[in-house]
C-alpha cells in the first residue's frame, strides 16, 4: 500500500466515522467510540520482524457493544504487531462497514457469518452446519478480495428472551414454538429496527413459528403487540414488562443481569453467526504475519468470553477500549506498555 493510498482511505472513511460520532447511544450504557487505546506492549504477539515503519492498517467495526470490544480488540492486536493503525470503530449499520470493506477504505473487521451470508450476499436461508457456513462465506468473498481467517467459538446469533418471572404466567414456557399457544394479547414482542427488516428477521421468523404480522385469526400478531426500539432498549423493555418477549443477542451480557431467560429456537430458524477476523486479500498478501496474529485471538472468543466483556460495558458502563485491552493482558496477548 502506498502512502497515497492510505491517505484516500483516511479522507473517505473520515465522512462515515462523523456521522457515527454524531450518533446518540441511549439507553445501553454506552459512551460513543473514540480512536483511543491504551497503549500496550507486544506479549504472544510479538512486533512482526522487518516490518516497515510505515505499514499501516485501517480496522473497522459496527457500532453496537460487541462489535465497538471486538474492533478495539483488532486495533490492540495490529498495534502490538507493530503497525501504524487507523481506527474507524463504531461506524453505523452493517452496510457502512460492509461498504468499507468491499471497496478496501478499510482493511480488517470482525464479521459474522451469518450477517454475511444472509444480508451481504442475499441468500435466502443460512446454512445450519457451523463449518460449512464459514466455507462457503469465505469462498464466496474472495471473489470480493476479502479473506475469511478461521472464525471463533462465538455464535452470536439472534434469539427471543422473556423475564424469568413471566415464564410460569405464559405457561411455562421455554420453546419459541409454544408462543402461538399463548392468547393474542400475550403474544407482545420488542424489537429493534435493523432485525425488524433483516431478511432472516423478524417477520420471516414469525413465519417460520405459523404467526402472521397483522391479519387475523388464530396466528394473528397486532401490529399494536410489536414495539420498534434501540437495541439496547429492548433489554430494559423485556425486563420491565413493555412486552413478553424481547429480541437478544446470545452472547449480549444484560440477559445473565437483568434475569431473562432465553427461549429455545426449537425449528430452527436463526442460522450461525460466528465472528471471524476478515481482511483485505492484498494487505494480507503484502503482510502475510496478520493470520497469525488473529489466529491466535479467535480461539478465545467464546460466548461465555463475549458474554462477560458485553457485560463489562453495558452494566458496568466501562469503555469498549478498555475491556478489550484488559482482557488482551489477561490473555497474554499484549502487555501493558
Amino acid at each position: 500500500m502506498t502512502k497515497k493510498t492510505n491517505t484516500r482511505r483516511r479522507g473517505i472513511a473520515a465522512v462515515v466515522v462523523a456521522g457515527a460520532a454524531a450518533l446518540a447511544l441511549t439507553g445501553c450504557g454506552l459512551q460513543p467510540a473514540t480512536s483511543f487505546v491504551p497503549a500496550a506492549a507486544p506479549g504472544t504477539i510479538k512486533k512482526i520482524d522487518g516490518l516497515p515503519a510505515d505499514a499501516h492498517i485501517t480496522v473497522t467495526a459496527k457500532n453496537f457493544t460487541e462489535q465497538l470490544v471486538l474492533g478495539k480488540i483488532g486495533v490492540l492486536a495490529a498495534k502490538a504487531a507493530g503497525f501504524q493503525v487507523t481506527d474507524e470503530t463504531n461506524v453505523p449499520g452493517s452496510v457502512a462497514v460492509r461498504q468499507l470493506m468491499t471497496s478496501h477504505d478499510a482493511d480488517m473487521t470482525y464479521e459474522y457469518t451469518g450477517t454475511a451470508w444472509l444480508t451481504y450476499m442475499g441468500h435466502k436461508e443460512g446454512i445450519p452446519d457451523k463449518q460449512e457456513q464459514y466455507e462457503a462465506v469465505k469462498k464466496e468473498d474472495a471473489g470480493n478480495g476479502l479473506t475469511w481467517l478461521p472464525p471463533a467459538p462465538m455464535n452470536n446469533t439472534y434469539a427471543f428472551a422473556v423475564r424469568k418471572e413471566a415464564v410460569e404466567e405464559l405457561g411455562g414456557i421455554t420453546k419459541l414454538s409454544q408462543i402461538a399457544d399463548l392468547p393474542a394479547d400475550q403474544r407482545t414482542f420488542c424489537v429493534e429496527s435493523e432485525f425488524n427488516s433483516r431478511s432472516d428477521g423478524f417477520k420471516p421468523m414469525l413465519e417460520k413459528y405459523g404467526l402472521q404480522l397483522g391479519g387475523s385469526g388464530d396466528s394473528a400478531i397486532p401490529k399494536g403487540n410489536v414495539e420498534i426500539l434501540d437495541t439496547g432498549t429492548v433489554y430494559t423493555a423485556t425486563d420491565r414488562g413493555t412486552c413478553n418477549f424481547g429480541e437478544v443477542f446470545t452472547t449480549d451480557g444484560r440477559i445473565k443481569s437483568l434475569g431473562l431467560q432465553v427461549l429455545e429456537d426449537d425449528k430452527g430458524f436463526f442460522p450461525a453467526y460466528n465472528v471471524a477476523p476478515v481482511l483485505s486479500t492484498a494487505v494480507l498478501e503484502e503482510y502475510p504475519q496478520l493470520e497469525d496474529v488473529y489466529d491466535q485471538i479467535s480461539p478465545k472468543l467464546t460466548d461465555a468470553v463475549l458474554q462477560e466483556l458485553n457485560r463489562q460495558v453495558d452494566v458496568e458502563g466501562r469503555e469498549p477500549a478498555d475491556v478489550a485491552f484488559d482482557w488482551m493482558v489477561k490473555e497474554g496477548f499484549i502487555s501493558k506498555s
